[in-house]
């Protein structure tokens, strides 16, 4: 009987998640009062007296969001009444002048130029085939829905319905379209989804508009029977809780995995089978016939940059409008305590394991996403790839280029370079996993490539 309990209620989840919701801009904004009321909070002794002092603080990051949610809908962000300036809106403006046309042939058509004038590259496919999405009918085993990424822009096909694409606003954050069904040789309109917020704007974003991905075993209509992850994105989570409702195929080298698998539940058990990808459906209808490992492991590390660094921009405004401009000490100590967990994924503090054979990445793949690198003198980057034990050879996020991290206001910003500058130092003890000759690479790949870091960091 538990397991039927907690099957009713995965299902009752899904079923709640259909979403309404707009985007808008958000005025651009600065507080020289934040930075003073935050100026006595510097270096090594501000962090360890944090880290000592965590359970007494009396507003965290986690609080905020628990006991005062964000209102992304009211003051001072007012989601709904702005105008979005995120990448798809962007390409929007050039298909209304013309300078950008799609092919509307057919749906693959459509979707190979969508992909080209967004820049998207069509190597980092992956396939879901449970329904959780907003074309939850169609999508299922038979009929696997296909996503597609880059640093700010998600695409979504799904074979016989329609395309939906989430730019990343710098200061809104997660902004959602979908397209009409396409009528070859009409060009299909792209509209605001109002069905999203309940999914993106939920406890798994911390109530503001993000990224979401699940874990489920899905039945043979795509419904969820159970889920291995909850509320949660980004690279610490275990690989064996990831995958389940995904494909998976190449080199990935899991010896336990939720990938490839359908369940059937019957008197109460639950039943799996493996399925492959092409194996219940014509591998045509996609433009590729594979899903790698890689594209969802980077995926996954941009949903949990993503979502904190978003989180970290509603707080601030927030904080900032409730204290009428004038912020204090708790307002700095809730801030720092958001910069010390932003810093430590920034630098994968917590990410999880590779098999003990490390993963295969599809060279396709590899060849796009490292087609936007920055490089040292040396030539290593941060979108230089190890496979082996960790996922990038240099233990730094590559989406600080991005203009969702552009977008935070210069003193935050400031406040994270100051805290990755102590934890690339030789007395951090808790960023020891970082070994001194990649820490100096490290160093030295963000001074040659960041326009914004002090004058003084090292």
């Amino acid at each position: 009987m538990p397991h039927v309990k907690r099957n009713l209620l995965n299902q009752g989840m899904m079923a709640i998640r259909r979403c309404s919701g707009k985007a808008g801009f958000l005025h651009d904004y600065k507080s020289d009062a934040y930075e003073a009321a935050l100026s006595f909070k510097q270096t090594a002794s501000c962090r360890l007296s944090l880290i000592g002092l965590g359970g007494l603080l009396l507003l965290t990051p986690l609080r905020v969001q628990a006991q005062q949610p964000i209102e992304f809908k009211a003051e001072p962000h007012n989601y709904f009444q702005r105008t979005s300036h995120d990448p798809f809106a962007r390409f929007q403006e050039q298909l209304t002048k013309g300078t950008t046309k799609l092919d509307v042939r057919s749906d693959l058509a459509f979707l190979r130029s969508l992909l080209t004038g967004l820049k998207v590259p069509i190597s980092s496919q992956m396939l879901v085939f449970s329904a959780t999405s907003l074309q939850d009918d169609k999508i299922h085993p038979t009929n696997p829905r296909a996503l597609y990424f880059n640093e700010d822009t998600y695409v979504g096909f799904v074979p016989g319905g329609r395309v939906e694409v989430i730019g990343i606003d710098p200061e809104m954050g997660a902004v959602f379209y979908i397209f009409d069904r396409l009528n070859p040789g009409a060009a299909p309109v792209a509209q605001r989804s109002d069905k999203c917020m309940n999914c993106h704007a939920g406890n798994a974003t911390k109530r503001v508009p993000g990224l979401i991905a699940e874990s489920v075993m899905p039945a043979a209509n795509g419904s969820s029977l159970e889920s291995y992850r909850h509320e949660e994105s980004g690279h610490q989570i275990p690989l064996e809780n990831r995958f389940g409702g995904w494909h998976l195929t190449g080199g990935h080298h899991l010896e336990t995995t939720h990938a490839n698998l359908m369940g059937q539940l019957s008197k109460q058990v639950m039943s799996t089978r493996a399925i492959q990808p092409g194996e219940l459906y014509n591998a045509n209808i996609h433009l590729l016939p594979t899903s790698y490992i890689l594209p969802q492991l980077v995926h996954e590390h941009q949903l949990g940059f993503v979502n904190k660094v978003i989180a970290l921009q509603y707080v601030v405004r927030s904080l900032l409008h409730e204290s009428h401009g004038k912020p204090g000490a708790k307002e700095a100590a809730t801030l720092d305590e958001m910069i010390h967990d932003l810093t430590r994924y920034i630098l994968f503090a917590d990410e999880a394991s590779l098999p003990k054979a490390g993963i295969e990445g599809d060279p396709a793949f590899i060849k796009d996403f490292s087609l936007t690198k920055r490089t040292s003198a040396a030539g290593l980057s941060l979108k230089d790839f190890d496979l082996k034990t960790h996922l990038f050879r240099h233990r730094c996020s590559y989406m600080i280029y991005t203009p969702l991290w552009e977008g935070l206001p210069a003193f935050v910003k400031q406040r994270v370079y100051a805290r990755m500058a102590e934890a690339l130092g030789d007395q951090d003890r808790e960023f020891t996993y970082l070994s001194g000759a990649e820490k100096q690479n490290i160093r030295a790949i963000l001074k040659a490539t960041l326009k914004d870091l002090p004058v003084d960091w090292k």
